[in-house]
């Protein structure tokens, strides 16, 4: 009997597939992309047969294009999604590069595969590279650590993206073989690289939850990172946590009973790809947005949802309703800008990241955050970088940091508030001042310490 309830369960389910995908072939995706409409902003118009998660690989796709989405309007009761997104580029003008343009017509339009192509957006064919993901509690130096770490297996990291919150930390990093320039293979490197990973960011306390997880599978890295935090529970925050409330983002969750929705509202600090993160993490809970309404267009946004579980409901109790904001909270805070923001552009070399990292913790930086790119043999890196103690950083500090590096390799793109002065006739010292002359430096107590 349990195999025949098991069998007509897998019948109805593929049969609901197989409707679903007529349904779709019947009424295809259709984009209109609209620069008459709007004084400032390019008018992108998407209906669609509705699913779960559509909404989120639509925005997908824009945010994964750096525009800007500055208003939104999205309907999807019944069978059907339509959405109007008022979008910019990043200098706030219209979109007017045709390849841009195409490229949305053909990812969102009749010619796109939904169930596939679209959450292929945005990643690295996986071919070329071995994915490394790692979690664990966030302290000074733990980046330049696990660098020196991957230097030392013969491991070049060619993208990475690293996120800290609430005393987490996660990572999504993309390496290859120092000698091939391929994905490492081998699985007993693999194990070693995952042991060692795994050792080093349990620390001192090996009772403190650490992951590490070694792969070649294709992911998005920013869904990949809200999906690890949330996993970790980084969205808890401590007793004794004394950070300003008023700094938080404004969630608030009320139950609409004449409809059975429930009320999503957010009010936040605007920046980039705040839509993608709220949207992001209601779909990873298993809400489904049937309506919203965006308004981005100041310094303040605004976001309103309305939203069921998959399984019908709305919110159904206090305890529900509080992870909710807690979360929306979390993924928000997630990728907020935290300290100095540091640009790095040079030429690409095995261990660069490793010994850019060492010097920021032994001048007494920690990162924040971090994005790591390499495109045709350049590293274009960004780092978010604080005072390990939680000073604010001296200016002669960074500026001893950039002439050891290179003035023209490293450039200060944060606030000038953010540096203390230094007074004047201040000496500063230089330890390492030829390291980026060389390529035949080698971090000894590094590897000491992990051979």
């Amino acid at each position: 009997m349990a195999y025949i309830s098991e069998a007509n369960t897998r019948f109805s389910h593929d049969m609901d597939d197989e409707y679903d995908k007529l349904f779709r072939r019947l009424n295809p995706p259709r984009v209109v992309i609209d620069n008459e409409a709007c004084k400032n902003a390019t008018v992108i118009r998407a209906d669609s047969a509705n699913k779960h998660g559509i909404l989120l690989e639509v925005v997908q796709v824009l945010t994964d294009l750096n525009l800007i989405i500055t208003k939104a309007y999205i309907s999807s009761d019944g069978g059907w999604f339509m959405d109007v997104f008022n979008v910019t580029d990043q200098d706030g003008n219209k979109v007017t590069d045709e390849g841009i343009l195409d490229y949305i017509q053909k990812s969102l339009g009749p010619d796109a595969c939904f169930s596939s192509c679209m959450r292929s957006v945005g990643v690295i064919p996986s071919l070329d590279h071995t994915a490394i993901e790692l979690t664990g509690s966030d302290r000074p130096g733990l980046l330049s650590e696990v660098c020196a770490v991957l230097a030392h297996l013969k491991c070049n990291v060619v993208s990475a993206e690293v996120w800290t919150h609430n005393a987490r930390a996660a990572a999504v990093m993309h390496v290859t073989d120092e000698e091939t320039g391929c994905a490492v293979t081998n699985p007993e490197r693999l194990s070693r690289i995952k042991e060692l990973l795994c050792n080093l960011l349990k620390g001192s306390n090996k009772s403190s939850a650490a992951k590490t997880v070694v792969s070649h599978g294709i992911t998005h890295t920013e869904r990949r990172l809200h999906q690890m935090m949330f996993a970790d529970r980084d969205y808890e925050r401590a007793d004794d946590d004394a950070s300003d409330e008023k700094q938080r983002p404004k969630v608030n969750v009320v139950n609409w009973y004449d409809k059975d929705y429930s009320v999503v509202t957010i009010r936040s600090k605007d920046r980039p790809k705040l839509l993608f993160d709220t949207v992001c993490t209601l779909t990873d809970m298993q809400y489904v947005v049937f309506h919203a309404n965006i308004d981005a267009e100041g310094p303040e946004a605004y976001q309103e949802y309305y939203i069921r579980h998959v399984d019908g409901c709305p919110v159904k109790s206090d305890a529900e309703r509080e992870r909710v904001i807690q979360c929306l909270e979390a993924a928000i805070e997630r990728r907020v800008s935290e300290g100095l923001k540091l640009e790095l552009c040079t030429t690409d070399r095995v261990g660069l990241l490793s010994d850019v990292t060492r010097i920021f913790r032994e001048n007494s930086l920690t990162v924040t955050r971090a994005e790591v790119t390499t495109k045709a043999g350049q590293a274009v890196n960004t780092f978010y970088v604080r005072d390990a103690s939680g000073y604010p950083i001296d200016s002669k500090t960074i500026d001893s940091i950039r002439r050891e590096i290179g003035q023209a390799i490293l450039k200060v793109k944060g606030n000038p508030e953010d540096l203390k002065p230094v007074p004047q006739g201040s000496a500063t010292k230089f330890l390492f001042g030829g390291l980026f002359k060389s390529r035949s430096f080698v971090n000894f107590g590094l590897v000491r310490s992990y051979s």
